[in-house]
């Protein structure tokens, strides 16, 4: 008799989950999922992976539960293995090709056949799942340790759906990978018939998906797909808080002249009061003014509970804003006049790469490096940063130089931001030369001073982070927070970066923390190269040239 297919579903009822020593990121969550793709975006820190791993039951939530139907299969964001183990391994089929092998090689044994059941045809199969994500060369014997960061994911990916899942949960996939690997991984999901959730903020993913769930506050609400409608329906969400921001101000400063109208009209009475009790008996005259007392504190008591009411409004409806609104950068000591020589490559080969790079960057011109994963377009920037020496060409950079690597954990967690930019003030040579090897530095006062200090506060401020949080410690902050710290760090920072080198800036980054970059990006007077596989990325922010690395073959 043959079973009935099981119908892959999600259920999830008043989910609640804390970290043990964090603020809660799922408050009374539900979830109801059938067959299809789920996309699920969010703040970093929000608890996108937490709730992914209460799904497949790595965690016990606080409160609620949480049901699943059908096999599920897990993509994690940071995978693990052996080094050493082989494809084969990774792809959880190594006992079955062992078996068929000693079968081949005259064995009878029973346990042999049972190990095989009915996949005497899983080489095939496992080929045919590798050749489907653009791995058709790598073989099944091949050791782990020698897959680029992207082919471990898609071999990953192979694995995952070589189990025939009903339910798959995927974590960040495409981070970190190029932009082949990326379509083959976009391609691989696209083709899953079951329940796919994936966590993502990559928006060529996000546009394959049937629904896009956005995790905020503790809280999932859910979108029609495709991710433009998302954006439209956020739009929308954005411009109402901006009303009640507006309205809100609207009604604390009617409160406020309500109270000083009141208080001008008491005053009034009072005196006029005080001039009438002149003729009444003093008994009389005391039991006037203390029944006016008692109204007149009355009548006080009430405009200022309005007046405290209305602020209140207001401050909730600040901190409902989104923090994606329009920036004004001043940045005057970054601008790059045209024509301006900002950077020369002559020849240029990194350490370790097969690279020959020669370029010129003049004015406040803006480069995309793309290519391959393992090509040496981070280890280019490192040395137009002058963190690294090339093995042959020179290298001429003209302008204070800083560079924003892939970790964003570059601050001191302990330190506020306000205090990691001054501190970096001090520390850090203006990094530019004429030459390869010629670097000049600067020196920087013991103590900031406080036109400085208000200068860095005030440019954190136009980066979202207002006084409360630019003086936090960094690592108390949320995730989008943390990075518009690092963000202000690398523009802030003196002397004033000219020439700005991005390595992949988007991984890692929600939404909102894209769209404050790229609008950083657009409105930077300076100069910048950027590393990147985003495509949407790169297109908003309109380089100047485009530089492909991918040898010629």
């Amino acid at each position: 008799m043959t079973r009935p297919a099981i119908t892959p579903s999600i259920r999830a009822s008043a989910l609640c989950f804390a970290p043990p020593s964090g603020p809660r990121v799922l408050a009374g969550v539900n979830l109801a999922l059938g067959p299809g793709r789920y996309g699920l975006t969010g703040p970093n820190g929000g608890g996108k992976t937490t709730l992914l791993r209460l799904i497949t039951g790595e965690l016990r939530p606080d409160a609620g539960s949480v049901a699943v139907q059908g096999e599920v299969a897990y993509l994690p964001q940071r995978l693990e293995f052996d080094p050493a183990a082989p494809v084969r391994r990774l792809l959880g089929i190594e006992d079955k090709l062992n078996a068929i092998q000693a079968i081949e090689d005259g064995g009878v044994d029973q346990e042999h056949f049972d190990t095989i059941g009915e996949d005497w045809d899983i080489a095939a199969r496992a080929g045919a799942a590798l050749a489907a994500l653009g791995l058709g060369r790598v073989e099944l014997d091949r050791p782990a340790v020698s897959l680029s960061g992207g082919e471990a994911v898609l071999v990953a990916l192979a694995a995952a759906l070589g189990r025939r899942p009903g339910v798959l949960l995927a974590d960040e996939p495409t981070n970190n990978l190029d932009v082949r690997s990326r379509r083959y991984l976009t391609d691989g999901i696209g083709r899953f018939k079951g329940l796919a959730l994936v966590v993502t903020h990559d928006r060529s993913l996000l546009d394959q998906m049937d629904r896009i769930g956005e995790l905020r506050e503790g809280q999932l609400a859910w979108y029609d797909a495709p991710f433009a409608a998302f954006e439209a329906a956020k739009a929308g969400e954005a411009e109402a808080k901006r009303r009640a921001v507006v309205e809100a101000k609207a009604d604390l400063g009617r409160e406020r002249r309500d109270l000083a109208s009141a208080q001008t009209k008491q005053a009034r009475r009072d005196q006029m009061g005080r001039r009438a009790a002149g003729s009444l008996p003093p008994i009389l005259a005391q039991a006037r003014r203390g029944r006016a007392q008692v109204t007149a504190g009355k009548s006080q008591r009430l405009h200022e509970g309005r007046r405290d009411a209305a602020r209140e409004r207001l401050d909730r409806a600040k901190d409902q804003l989104d923090r994606t609104q329009t920036l004004k950068l001043d940045l005057p000591g970054s601008v790059v006049p045209k024509g301006r020589d900002v950077l020369e490559l002559e020849h240029v080969r990194p350490r370790h790469t097969a690279l020959d790079v020669s370029l010129q960057l003049r004015g406040p011109e803006r480069i995309a490096l793309t290519g391959p994963n393992g090509i040496g377009k981070t280890s280019l920037l490192r040395c137009v940063a002058r963190l690294d020496q090339p093995t042959a060409g020179l290298v001429r950079v003209h302008v204070p130089v800083r560079l924003s690597p892939q970790n964003l954990d570059s601050l001191d967690g302990r330190a506020s931001a306000l205090e990691n930019i001054l501190a970096a003030a001090d520390a850090a040579p203006a990094v530019c030369g004429d030459s390869l090897g010629q670097v000049h530095h600067r020196s920087a006062p013991a103590q900031p001073a406080a036109e400085e200090i208000n200068r860095v506060r005030a440019g954190l401020a136009r980066l979202g982070l207002g006084a409360d949080k630019a003086e936090r410690p960094v690592a108390t902050l949320s995730g989008g927070e943390r990075w518009r710290a690092t963000l202000a760090a690398l523009l802030l920072t003196p002397p004033a970066p000219r020439l700005i080198l991005l390595d992949e800036p988007t991984n890692n980054l929600d939404l909102e923390s894209v769209a404050v970059l790229t609008e950083a990006l657009i409105v930077y007077p300076g100069a910048f190269i950027v590393v990147s596989h985003d495509l949407r990325f790169l297109m908003e922010i309109g380089p100047s040239q485009t530089v492909d690395l991918t040898p010629a073959r």
